[in-house]
């Protein structure tokens, strides 16, 4: 691991400038590979810069939730005893690549501030036990146990094929429901998979005894939130349970009605879910806003850097150049090699465009029409175009910024490692789809 972490440590830039450097790239490869002049270029990039606000709204609800869920009392308190639980610097490491990775599959925006939060109560309670920890390995376990998101609850391709009306259902005259692709047995039996395989590389690339380490620099936080004096009838109100736990009892309520009705899950239930967990969970509104305070300092750069990724997808919306790519990439592929060059298909454009909804969006009527094409099964095309996303996520440094905001680093201490990452669980996903286009 010592070369690759260097040629990282070295080369790798910023994430706002990889975010820049991505924009020229794509910008003058449609110029090359296109019809498309310089003008048309210039225009789907600004065209597309406000093309996924509403989107950009539903992505920073979900970090924002999650953070302020992982920080709740209940919440908080089980992390830290879950803490506590590694014995050894192998443990350490394995079990939080596996905290993270279930986290995740509950919700991405959960398990991104899981993963940082863990790694430092594993790092600084490993510390004090005399455990020597290497605290951006601990951090980059905790962005690795993400890579499995999409296979979960929160899963933005899946919910959108399981919702009716949605392009899903007017191309293939169908719903396909979560039954069928989360909740399929060959996809759970891949996320288990995936899991023990990235726990497996992470341990095995762990630093051996006398190898130079960096110890997690801080002690705890003061992570809970604390008191105010009552003394007036406004702290009163602020200090009471009953706004909060009337509010939460009404999303519920709402959230029941939802389902019994009918409905399904989407990203704004996912949301709205969560936000029914915090308003149960804390104490007071006096103890949510604070939470809420803390967590909007986890969100800036995804606020400030999202508008970029839409205007490259902008440019390869408008350009043709999406298409380009995908066709090409499907056209060498048949009804049993379509989920696995949809998955390199998917991964590539991720790391241009890195949302998985507005990826699925764009990419998943492209795949599903080749799909049909090929006799392949919609779900086949559904989650490949899903693992693809996550799959890229781990060199790809956009949705790493929140985790390492909380844990204090920067994406080149940590991205040596997640490249392992990616090249163990490329191989799981790869063979996931393919025993599964045998399946189907």
């Amino acid at each position: 691991m010592g070369p690759l972490n260097a040629v990282v440590e070295r080369y790798m830039p910023s994430a706002f400038l990889f975010a820049v450097v991505l924009t020229v790239v794509v910008a003058v490869t449609s110029l090359l590979v296109t019809d498309a002049t310089p003008v048309d270029a210039l225009t789907g990039w600004g065209q597309g810069l406000s093309g996924l606000l509403a989107f950009t709204m539903q992505m920073v609800l979900i970090l924002l939730l999650g953070y302020m869920l992982a920080h709740t009392g209940p919440v908080h308190g089980l992390l830290v005893r879950l803490g506590a639980l590694p014995r050894s610097a192998g443990q350490a490491y394995v079990f939080v690549v596996v905290v993270t990775a279930v986290a995740s599959l509950i919700t991405w925006g959960l398990g991104l501030v899981v993963g940082a939060v863990i790694a430092k109560e594993v790092a600084r309670q490993g510390k004090a036990r005399g455990l020597r920890l290497h605290f951006p390995l601990l951090v980059a376990c905790g962005y690795s146990g993400w890579v499995v998101w999409h296979m979960g609850y929160s899963g933005s391709g899946p919910l959108a094929a399981a919702t009716e009306g949605s392009f899903v259902h007017e191309m293939t005259g169908q719903v396909v429901p979560m039954s069928e692709t989360t909740f399929s047995l060959w996809n759970i039996i891949g996320a288990v998979v995936t899991v023990v395989v990235v726990a497996g590389a992470m341990y095995l690339v762990r630093p051996r005894h006398g190898s130079k380490i960096i110890e997690v620099a801080t002690e705890a936080e003061a992570e809970m939130y604390q008191p105010e004096d009552v003394n007036t009838p406004a702290d009163r109100l602020d200090a009471s349970r009953i706004p909060t736990l009337l509010l939460g009892l009404a999303l519920a309520s709402y959230l029941a009605v939802h389902f019994t009705s009918g409905g399904t899950l989407t990203l704004d239930i996912v949301n709205w879910s969560f936000m029914m967990l915090i308003l149960l969970l804390v104490r007071n509104a006096a103890e949510m806003l604070a939470l809420i305070r803390r967590s909007a300092s986890n969100v800036g750069d995804v606020v400030f850097q999202y508008p970029l990724y839409a205007g490259i997808l902008g440019i390869m919306v408008s350009t043709g150049l999406m298409g380009w790519l995908t066709e090409r990439m499907i056209a060498i592929s048949n009804e049993y090699t379509f989920g696995i060059i949809a998955l390199v298909a998917a991964g590539f454009v991720n790391i241009f465009v890195p949302s998985g909804g507005a990826q699925f969006a764009v990419q998943g009527p492209i795949m599903l029409d080749a799909a049909q094409a090929l006799g392949v099964d919609p779900a086949i095309a559904i989650m490949a175009v899903s693992y693809g996303d996550q799959w890229t996520n781990m060199i790809q440094p956009f949705w790493a910024l929140p985790l390492l905001a909380i844990a204090g680093l920067k994406i080149r201490d940590i991205m040596g490692y997640t490249t392992v990452t990616c090249i163990v669980s490329g191989f799981a996903f790869a063979g996931t789809l393919l025993v599964a286009s045998f399946i189907l």
